[in-house]
């Protein structure tokens, strides 16, 4: 790695690299580091003009720098960025003599038999009252040595790089690529202690996978597909479910199942009574003990499965007011909701109120109400339902969907939860 001299060092280190070759090649000629411009008399002096014109990341380098920092932002090494640096050598010359090939020969030459930036030659320059202001730079240190490589450029693309230098005409050139600067930046890292033991852990490839979600209202209680209630038991069944470490995440809840409530092919676990009524997401999470002593760690988690979680609810209703509309008599009443469990303040509630025993002669009357709106969490929501004909009805709540159920007799009559409005 090295400093944020490395670019210009290297610039220097190549001129240092030709100055020899070009002056025995043509005598007096020099290498020059400026923009390719026009000369300005009519039959240039030699030289050999080396332009930094382009400067691209090097793909495998960019892929070697690993993450710096720990999770909490501590740097922990170094980084660095790796760059591959684009030169355009362009040849002047007298060119009755041939001058401009003959310095392409000789640059060539060079850098076929001498394709690296050696660590004398960098020393060389850094050291050079030329350079003096490259004093400072440690290029010399690098692991990997800069190599220099022609690039194949065509036609078309050596046109649009001298379109870039306006009223210049074009001049004999090569283009060379040197591979790779590692440029890292002046941080005081805090590295970590040496590990003094490690464990080796071979964990094969086992990902749990819930089929179904099923519940049982208490223990005893027969397994099966039914709307699932607070205080209800969570039955999972999938594949591959059991495990050293294994918690059932609920919403936001991690629970741990029994031993004698988990198996290969399902388990159970009861609802956590701070769960919201709604729309849940299940999930397996089977840990990972490692570490001395083993400790859990997250391993592999199963799909995350939904299920309905329908509220319960009793009422009553006070009587508001009464009046008469298009000779139907109405009235207004407070009906008193009581929840398990308890609703949050951002939740959907509504309250929904079918006629009981309605007559055969004609649909049964059905009314639905919005809930206010709620400053806090709370069990016990005042409804006020409005312009209601008085009888008695079937009682139902949604929140955020999930609709409170009803209890049928053995007919299989709705009977209950019930509500007079008077």
């Amino acid at each position: 790695m090295s400093n944020h001299l490395a670019i210009a060092t290297v610039t220097a280190g190549l001129r240092q690299t030709l100055s020899a070759a070009v002056g025995s090649a043509v005598p007096g000629a020099a290498v020059t580091t400026s923009l390719p411009d026009a000369p300005t008399q009519s039959q240039p002096d030699p030289r050999v003009n080396l332009f930094l014109y382009q400067v691209t990341p090097n793909a495998a380098g960019r892929n070697a720098d690993l993450p710096a920092r720990n999770a909490t932002g501590t740097l922990m090494q170094r980084t660095n960025v790796a760059l591959d640096l684009h030169y355009l050598l362009t040849f002047y010359g007298d060119e009755t003599q041939l001058e401009p090939q003959r310095l392409l020969g000789a640059v060539v030459r060079t850098l076929h038999s001498q394709p690296v930036l050696s660590r004398p030659i960098i020393q060389s320059t850094i050291t050079s009252p030329t350079f003096a202001f490259l004093a400072t730079s440690d290029l010399g240190s690098a692991s990997e040595p800069v190599r220099f490589a022609p690039a194949s450029l065509a036609l078309e693309e050596l046109s649009k790089l001298w379109s870039v230098f306006l009223q210049t005409p074009y001049r004999l050139s090569i283009a060379y690529q040197g591979t790779m600067v590692c440029i890292e930046p002046d941080d005081s890292p805090s590295p970590a202690l040496p590990v003094r033991a490690r464990n080796l852990y071979a964990v094969p490839f086992r990902q749990p996978v819930i089929e179904r979600v099923l519940s049982q209202a208490a223990p005893g209680q027969p397994v099966q597909e039914q709307p699932i209630l607070p205080g209800f038991i969570l039955v999972l069944t999938g594949q591959r479910l059991s495990g050293a470490s294994v918690l059932v995440q609920v919403a936001d809840v991690m629970l741990t199942p029994a031993p004698d409530q988990l198996q290969d092919s399902e388990i159970r676990v009861p609802l956590p009574p701070t769960l919201r009524a709604g729309v849940q997401a299940v999930q397996v999470v089977q840990q990972q003990l490692m570490g001395t002593p083993p400790t859990p760690h997250r391993g592999v988690e199963s799909n995350a499965t939904a299920f309905v979680l329908h509220p319960t609810v009793t009422a009553t209703a006070a009587h508001v007011s009464s009046r008469t509309v298009d000779g139907v008599n109405v009235a207004t009443s407070d009906v008193t909701a009581t929840f398990t469990p308890s609703v949050g303040n951002r939740q959907r509630v509504f309250l929904l109120l079918s006629e009981f025993n309605a007559p055969s002669s004609r649909a049964p009357r059905a009314y639905s109400f919005p809930a206010p709106p709620r400053s806090a969490d709370t069990n016990t929501i005042v409804v006020r339902a409005t312009d209601v004909v008085p009888g008695d009805y079937l009682l139902r709540v949604q929140v955020d969907g999930a609709e409170s159920p009803l209890a049928a007799d053995v007919n299989g009559v709705y009977v209950s939860p019930r509500v007079t409005v008077a």
